[in-house]
Formats: C-alpha cells, structure tokens, sequence
C-alpha cells in the first residue's frame, strides 16, 4: 500500500496513479507527470495525443541536461 503525504481536498475532482515494474525512466515520467499536473482531464489528455503526434513538446524544468532545445520547447515557458 501506499502511503501519500497529502489527502485530495475534492476526491471526486482528483485522482491518484501507482505503478510498478513497468519499463520508464524516473526522469521522463516526472516531466511528464508535472507538465499534466493541475490540467482539466480533457485538456491533458489533449496535450498527451499532440505530444505523440509530435506537434508539442514536453518541456524538461528540472533534469534539463542533455535535452536538446527545440522551437517547441518556447511554447512552455
């Protein structure tokens, strides 16, 4: 089980997701994970098709070492 640090404040507005063995790496996932967080759900599940159509990017705020710039990377900031 896990343990979370904070309660949703709307549990019905809210979500949670765990995963386990799966084959992704810490650092893509967490960029992925924030540039989602606070969107409406259809408005991020948008962003996720236009991020595998390649038509936006994800942008890289924390682990941005060896990420190349692209011009889709000035879309996010």
């Amino acid at each position: 089980m896990v343990k979370y640090s904070k309660e949703p404040d709307n549990r019905t507005k809210s979500c949670k997701d765990r995963e386990s063995d799966l084959r992704a790496h810490f650092k893509n996932t967490r960029e992925t994970a924030h540039s989602i967080r606070k969107m409406a759900l259809i408005k991020a599940k948008g962003y996720l098709e236009d991020v595998l159509a390649h038509k936006q990017a994800i942008p890289f705020r924390r682990f941005c070492r060896g990420v190349e710039r692209t011009a889709q990377g000035k879309n996010c900031h």
